[in-house]
C-alpha cells in the first residue's frame, strides 16, 4: 500500500518529469536518425552508450539500423543468447563486446 505523500507530486515535479521525458524522446530520436544514416554505429553506442541510450532495449537500438526490423533483431539476439528486452545499461562487459563485434559483422543475420 502506498502512502499518500509518496504518490502525490507537486505540479512542478510533474512538469520536470514531463520535460525530462520529452528530452529523452528527442535525444533518442536523434540517436536513431544518426544510426539510420550511418553517422553512428550500433557498436559505438553499445561500447560507449550516451545518456539517452542507457534505458533503451537492445532490440530498439538494433531496429534503428537500416533494414533491421523487430524480426531480424529478435533472430540476431536469439542467436547470441541475449534477451531483446535487456537494456543497454544492464549489459555486462562480455555482452557489450559480443554485441559490438557481432553487430558489425552480421551480414544477413
Amino acid at each position: 500500500m502506498h502512502d499518500a505523500a509518496t504518490t502525490l507530486r507537486s505540479p512542478a515535479q510533474h512538469m520536470r518529469a514531463l520535460q525530462r521525458a520529452n528530452a529523452v524522446r528527442v535525444a533518442r530520436a536523434q540517436l536513431k536518425r544518426d544510426i539510420e544514416r550511418g553517422a553512428l554505429s550500433v557498436g559505438e553506442v553499445i561500447l560507449n552508450p550516451p545518456w539517452e541510450a542507457a534505458s533503451m532495449t537492445i532490440a530498439e537500438l538494433l531496429s534503428s539500423q537500416r533494414q533491421w526490423g523487430s524480426t531480424r533483431s529478435r533472430k540476431f539476439l536469439t542467436g547470441i543468447e541475449i534477451p531483446e528486452i535487456k537494456t543497454i545499461a544492464s549489459l555486462t562487459e562480455r555482452q557489450r563486446s559480443l554485441l559490438a563485434v557481432s553487430s558489425t559483422r552480421s551480414p544477413g543475420a
